[in-house]
C-alpha cells in the first residue's frame, strides 16, 4: 500500500512526524507538506503561481518534500509526482477538527483533495494543551485507527479526532446545529480597529455528534460524503426542469473547440 501523508501544519509538525512514523508500518510512505503553517486553509489552491517541491531531510528516514502552497496544492503535487497512491493521510493535526470547523480545516482538505483526485483520505485531529505538546501517547491510537480504517475501501473520506485519552471508538456524525465562529475586534497599538477571527466554547452538543462523542473522551470516527447536493429537497423528475420559452439548447462544444479554448487560455497564461 502506498501512502502520503500531509497536514495543514507545515512539514516540522511533530504530528505530521508521529503519524508518518505510525503509517510506515502498513505501506510505503512518502511525507508531501506545507513549508509553513497553512492552518484554517480550507481546500483553496494556488491556481494563479507556480508551486516549488522541494526535497527535505524528515524523521525516520522517510522521503520527504515540501511545498510553498496550501494543504490541497500538497496532496495535488504529491499524487502527481508520486504515483499509485492508495491513501492520504493527514494530520495529526495540533486542533481538534469537529462540527462546523470541517468547512475550514485544511488538514480535511488534504484528504478532500485526495478522495477527488481518485485516491482515499483519512484526516487526524487532536487537542492541543501548551505550547510542547506529547503526542507519543497517541501513537498506539493511530495505529489502531488504521487497522480499522485502511482496509475498509468504501470509505473515501472519514474525519479522525483523537482525545489525550480515548476510552473507546465512536462512529458518528459530523455536528452541524450551532456554528463556533466569532469575531472579536480589538485595536492595533495606534488605537485603528482590528479584528479577530475566534471560535467561541460551545456547551451543549447534540448526542451521537462527533462533538457530543469526544467530550465524553472517544475517537471520533465520521465519514464524510464528497456530495453537497441536499438530495431530500431536490423536487421530483416532472417538477425538476422549468423551460423558458422560445430558447433554444445551446450547441454542444465539439472536440476541436474545446481544444482551441484550451491553446487559447494556455497563451493567455504565458502573456
Amino acid at each position: 500500500m502506498r501512502l502520503l501523508i500531509s497536514n495543514d501544519d507545515g512539514i516540522y509538525s511533530p504530528g505530521l512526524a508521529l503519524l508518518a512514523r505510525v503509517a510506515h508500518k502498513f505501506g510505503d510512505v512518502v511525507v508531501v507538506a506545507p513549508d509553513a503553517e497553512r492552518s484554517s486553509a480550507s481546500h483553496s489552491i494556488s491556481s494563479t503561481r507556480p508551486l516549488s517541491y522541494k526535497k527535505t531531510a524528515f524523521a525516520d528516514g522517510i522521503p520527504a518534500y515540501r511545498v510553498d502552497g496550501t494543504p490541497a496544492d500538497c496532496v495535488a503535487l504529491g499524487m502527481f509526482n508520486q504515483r499509485n497512491v492508495d491513501v492520504v493521510l493527514s494530520g495529526v493535526n495540533l486542533g481538534p477538527n469537529m462540527g462546523n470547523s470541517l468547512w475550514h480545516s485544511g488538514t480535511l482538505a488534504a484528504a478532500h483533495q485526495a478522495a477527488l483526485l481518485g485516491a482515499r483520505g483519512i484526516a487526524f485531529s487532536t487537542p492541543v494543551i501548551g505550547e510542547s505538546p506529547d503526542l507519543e501517547g497517541l501513537a498506539p491510537y493511530v495505529e489502531r485507527v488504521l487497522d480499522l480504517l485502511l482496509p475498509r475501501t468504501d470509505l473515501r473520506l472519514v474525519n479522525v479526532n483523537l482525545p489525550a485519552r480515548p476510552r473507546g471508538i465512536h462512529w458518528v456524525r459530523q455536528a452541524i446545529e450551532q456554528y463556533d465562529g466569532e469575531v472579536v475586534p480589538a485595536n492595533d497599538p495606534y488605537n485603528r480597529p482590528i479584528y479577530w477571527i475566534a471560535v467561541t466554547q460551545l456547551r451543549e452538543h447534540a448526542e451521537g455528534t462527533d462533538l457530543w462523542a469526544f467530550e465524553r473522551g472517544y475517537i471520533t470516527v465520521t465519514p464524510i460524503d464528497l456530495g453537497l447536493t441536499d438530495q431530500a429537497a431536490l423536487p421530483n423528475v416532472d417538477q425538476a426542469v422549468i423551460e423558458f420559452p422560445d430558447v433554444d439548447e445551446p450547441e454542444l462544444l465539439h472536440e476541436s473547440d474545446r481544444e482551441t479554448m484550451d491553446e487559447v487560455e494556455r497563451a493567455a497564461l504565458v502573456k
